[in-house]
């Protein structure tokens, strides 16, 4: 392997021989070389193949300024999410995730908190990520020698979910799960419920309410529905659930003046029957 570029005395990259870009990362790994000399492969560390270019050159201008033990341990915290989580996640994390991590423990170590405002609503919307986040801060407690708080937990987490949300960008993340929670509140006070959160229709419900903010934030409006009778009778035979989204439309076209399609209208009345039908059972 040749030395590409140099990003710092412990980081490099180099390319195959499909010209496909990779970080290399290993302590003093570009002490006393230069670009075109061949790698000491005894001192690699950590390999990095993201196909995203773009992703691969975000993460190349981190890495000028960022320590190794970082990346390393985002990474570590990366392969556990993918392996507990069992989904596909956006190489993004891996430039998102050891940013906010070097930021918040340089914030942290010189004593400024920053209270995650949403962390009860991570808690219980995301529950998986979130087991990932306070795992990934035993990890830089245990490498780093930082104990951070508990909100880092939901922020760690946010990062998870908006990995597998493709499309979406961090900010928008955090209006997500704003939006989850006020339709989610509309649901609980109009029946007066408290949701079984171990229960897979609300699973399902959280899941679809996810989607739908995250295509009320990029008013991406889903309309697919060909046949109205079908929402007919849904109305009907689901008459207090409908409701209940005649209510949650009316607060969404004031505060996001977004109009939710009848499709939207359909299979959110399905799932607020079957999550208030099955707590109450």
């Amino acid at each position: 392997m040749i030395i590409d570029k140099i990003l710092n005395n412990n980081v490099i990259t180099v390319k195959n021989d499909k010209n496909l870009e990779k970080v290399i990362m290993g302590r003093g790994i570009a002490f006393q070389k230069k670009v075109g000399d061949n790698v000491d492969e005894s001192k690699i560390e950590k390999v990095f193949t993201i196909t995203d270019k773009n992703t691969s050159n975000h993460l190349q201008e981190l890495l000028v300024n960022i320590p190794l033990d970082y990346l390393k341990i985002t990474e570590e915290i990366v392969t556990y999410g993918k392996t507990y989580l069992g989904k596909r996640i956006n190489d993004m994390i891996y430039v998102s995730l050891v940013d906010h991590i070097y930021t918040a423990i340089d914030r942290y170590l010189e004593g400024i908190a920053v209270k995650n405002a949403l962390l009860w609503e991570v808690k219980r919307f995301y529950p998986y990520e979130f087991e990932v986040g306070k795992e990934a801060l035993k990890m830089i407690e245990k490498d780093l020698k930082v104990s951070l708080p508990e909100d880092e937990a939901g922020f760690i987490a946010l990062h998870f979910v908006n990995a597998e949300l493709d499309e979406s960008r961090m900010e928008d993340m955090y209006q997500i799960t704003k939006v989850m929670q006020e339709i989610s509140n509309i649901v609980k006070y109009r029946f007066q419920i408290e949701f079984d959160e171990d229960s897979v229709y609300y699973y399902r419900f959280i899941t679809h309410l996810k989607f739908f903010a995250q295509r009320l934030i990029s008013k991406n409006t889903y309309q697919n529905i060909e046949d109205n009778d079908l929402l007919d009778m849904v109305k009907v035979r689901y008459k207090n659930a409908y409701q209940c989204v005649n209510q949650i439309e009316k607060f969404i076209e004031n505060k996001y003046d977004y109009r939710l399609s009848n499709e939207e209208k359909l299979y959110l009345t399905i799932h607020i029957e079957r999550v208030v039908y099955k707590t109450n059972s």
